[in-house]
């Protein structure tokens, strides 16, 4: 990462205002204890004051109070930055949208003229749809509890209601959140249940963090995406679907994306299998029209029906 996306991960873990060990710091910014040395006098050379302490009690510590200077940027970090915080006045976190323009006001005008041409030349030629509100929405406060527990390491309680279920209480320890579609899930250690989980945010209402620190486990996961999506192809869904494309596997994959596998058909480099898991027959139609490659639906027979009718349609169109 560069310099100052590394110096801004510090100081999100020093303004927890806990004394954190040098190696500790050094092991989380994957640098070494010279890096991280260099890291804490640019932070105190911006205005920051950080106190260092020797021994084995030793560590660095943010000094409570007093103002915050901002962190310099690089150029394209500024940027990015703008069109980040553009892109959440649309995004799927609900109460966010006003802080978000709000936030965008101050960043560009804090930019060098350099700068704002840029981003007015990104503006100019980019068109955003109004925002699509089908999906669930997540309070923009639950959210950054959610992720300053993950961040410091800290164990959470909040109610969850399952589909179909009523609302308990639960006791984890939270590893990651991950978007996906117009989701937010958290992956996190169920201390009641003794196994990972991951819970959708929507359904969790009034997270708190308990003030105990805990030792991360390991996920059994590559990472965190994989495991959601892992446990999403576990839920059972009312249509399994399998389809013989005629089509080498990449552009298949960019069709279905996060929501189906694609696997290669042994033998051949110009087919594939698209398996899928859904409740409704009108997306895989859809991915596989957007493939554009001959097709043979294994699986299930209403998936041809829906094919049949949608191809109808079209045929209907275009007379």
């Amino acid at each position: 990462m560069s310099t100052s996306a590394r110096m801004l991960s510090l100081l999100s873990l020093l303004q927890t205002h806990r004394c954190w060990p040098g190696d500790e710091l050094a092991a989380r910014l994957e640098v070494s204890g010279r890096t991280l040395r260099r890291d804490i006098e640019r932070l105190r050379d911006l205005g920051y004051a950080v106190d260092a302490s020797r021994g084995v009690a030793g560590g660095y510590q943010l000094q409570a109070g007093g103002q915050l200077p901002p962190l310099v940027l690089e150029d394209d970090e500024a940027v990015a930055i703008a069109a980040g915080l553009r892109s959440a006045a649309a995004g799927s976190i609900g109460g966010i949208e006003e802080t978000a323009v709000q936030a965008l006001t101050k960043v560009i005008g804090l930019m060098p003229p350099r700068l704002r041409r840029r981003m007015d030349a990104l503006t100019s030629v980019t068109e955003a749809p109004a925002p699509w509100r089908s999906g669930p929405t997540v309070a923009a406060g639950v959210l950054t509890t959610l992720a300053q527990a993950c961040r410091d390491d800290e164990a959470l309680t909040f109610d969850y209601t399952p589909p179909g279920r009523e609302a308990a209480q639960r006791r984890v320890e939270p590893h990651r959140l991950v978007s996906l579609g117009r989701r937010w899930y958290l992956v996190a250690y169920d201390r009641d249940r003794h196994d990972w989980r991951s819970f959708r945010v929507d359904r969790l209402a009034s997270p708190a963090t308990t003030g105990q620190r805990f030792r991360p486990r390991e996920l059994p996961a590559s990472d965190a995406l994989s495991f959601v999506q892992a446990g999403i192809r576990q839920i059972p869904a009312r249509h399994a679907v399998r389809v013989r494309v005629d089509s080498p596997a990449q552009p298949v994959r960019w069709a279905v994306g996060h929501w189906g596998e694609v696997e290669p058909v042994e033998g051949r480099d110009d087919a594939c299998e698209l398996v899928m898991n859904v409740d409704d027959l009108s997306w895989p139609v859809m991915v596989l029209a957007q493939v554009g490659a001959p097709f043979e639906v294994v699986s299930p027979p209403e998936l041809r029906t829906a094919c049949a009718e949608t191809a109808a349609r079209f045929s209907a169109a275009s007379r």
